[in-house]
């Protein structure tokens, strides 16, 4: 029988601790002692607690958590303040000794949360995602991308990229709607993945799951054919869309790696961990505090093997799959931002270019519906032929929204219903680009026209 080792423990305790899982070291591929001392977190959080409520919490089969319970019951960690019924309507709390063990175990590790799912089973599962991904077919993109006014001969090249599995570099003026087109790329890639609360890796937890990247899925009726595995009866995997993560000017090389917290004792994951089996946005590419050539350099192995190399405070390196879809955004043409080496590795590289005015229009038409001012034939031809070409400004899909927004906004400080004017696009347009302006009679302020 092998021992189980609890930091801290007298040499009394630490000979009386035996393997309660018989012959096996680990439990469900962790070391026995770190699931003790993860119950011993949860115990002290959350007071008395049943046999089914320590199995939820720790998302660990209950024959597996009766079988810990028990075994710290016999090392006095654990009692049973009172009894129902029936066997499960036991309750368990922590002895005296339990509360000094549970000090300890916080000491070493903050982490409070289901049991994190072990290096290789991660690896395993990712990989398993990847294989099973169904390509995307023009009507699923046509689908996805109804909403985005676009050039429709740009739809068989977005495809394509997606399928290729390789970077792809969208590039155009600020304001084309690069950004916006990458968001919704991702539902492009059907079907849902398994993600993990947590990693274990070399004694170290990694947080991986984020609420905000990951977005719960309820369990569907129909067994999603994406999914190969049923890990719904699994408490440590929560069932998400596929991620979409975006990384703009703060991108530098500290945050493509793990984030450790010396008080928590927590590894955060990186952004291209958590968007596996998702899609990566590096926007504003060329903005960053690191160099464009450190920034590619960082990518090179990733994009070629498909295989990341993260790094824990301990100096421990690890590989884990790169299963992401990389899109960057830039105003800049690949060839004035990168080098000839990385330049091969952009999969495919994309122009996106400003509107004509008839797609413009169909913009309009959602920046208003979005806004609730209601569209005017007259307001939405004196912006598409007075304005636009009086300044001399593309139409990009940025502008409408951000024009008409305003006008909405004048409508709510005034109480009254608003308008899509000449005036109040003047005034809105002149407010969003900047301009001379002087207050008018009805409270829109007009171009100074030197009167």
């Amino acid at each position: 029988m092998q021992e189980l080792s609890l930091p801290g423990a007298s040499p009394l305790l630490k000979a009386a601790v035996v393997d309660p899982f018989g012959d096996a070291v680990d439990v469900e591929g962790l070391p026995a002692s770190f699931v003790t001392e993860l119950a011993l977190r949860h115990f002290a959080r959350k007071g008395e607690l049943k046999l089914f409520a320590v199995a939820q919490y720790l998302g660990l089969p209950v024959p597996v958590v009766d079988q810990l319970l028990g075994q710290m019951r016999s090392l006095a960690l654990l009692e049973v303040p009172r009894r129902g019924t029936l066997e499960g309507d036991i309750s368990f709390a922590l002895t005296d000794a339990g509360h000094r063990m549970a000090r300890m175990a916080f000491e070493k590790c903050q982490y409070v949360g289901p049991a994190p799912v072990p290096l290789a089973d991660y690896v395993a599962q990712v990989k398993e995602q990847a294989q099973h991904q169904a390509p995307v077919r023009a009507e699923r993109l046509q689908q996805v991308l109804k909403d985005v006014v676009l050039v429709p001969e740009l739809l068989p090249t977005l495809g394509s990229a997606m399928n290729s599995g390789k970077a792809i570099y969208l590039h155009g003026d600020s304001g084309t709607g690069k950004t916006y087109l990458a968001e919704h790329l991702v539902h492009a890639l059907d079907g849902h993945i398994w993600v993990p609360y947590a990693l274990y890796v070399d004694g170290e937890v990694v947080q991986v799951f984020d609420p905000i990247v990951h977005k719960r899925v309820s369990l569907a009726p129909v067994p999603d054919r994406s999914l190969t595995r049923d890990l719904s009866a699994d408490g440590r995997w929560v069932r998400s869309e596929r991620p979409v993560v975006i990384a703009g000017g703060e991108l530098t090389l500290d945050t493509l790696d793990l984030e450790y917290d010396p008080h928590s004792r927590l590894h955060t994951a990186s952004p291209q961990l958590k968007a596996n089996n998702g899609i990566f946005v590096v926007d504003d590419l060329g903005r960053q505090r690191v160099s464009p050539s450190e920034l590619m350099n960082r990518w090179i192995v990733p994009l070629d093997r498909h295989v990341d190399y993260l790094t824990l405070n301990t100096g421990t390196r690890f590989a884990v799959p790169f299963d992401v879809r990389v899109i960057f955004a830039s105003n800049w043409p690949p060839a004035d931002l990168v080098d000839p080496a990385f330049a091969r590795r952009l999969g495919y590289k994309i122009r996106i270019d400003a509107l004509d005015a008839d797609r413009y229009r169909s913009v309009v038409t959602q920046a208003c519906a979005s806004t609730g001012v209601p569209e005017d034939p007259a307001g939405v031809d004196y912006l598409i032929h007075t304005l636009h070409p009086r300044d001399g400004r593309p139409y990009y899909p940025c502008i409408p929204f951000d024009v008409i927004s305003k006008i909405a906004d004048h409508g709510r400080y005034l109480d009254q219903p608003a308008r899509m004017t000449p005036e109040g696009l003047e005034w809105a347009w002149r407010t969003y680009f900047g301009g001379e302006e002087r207050q008018g009679a009805a409270g829109i302020p007009t171009k100074n026209s030197g009167e």
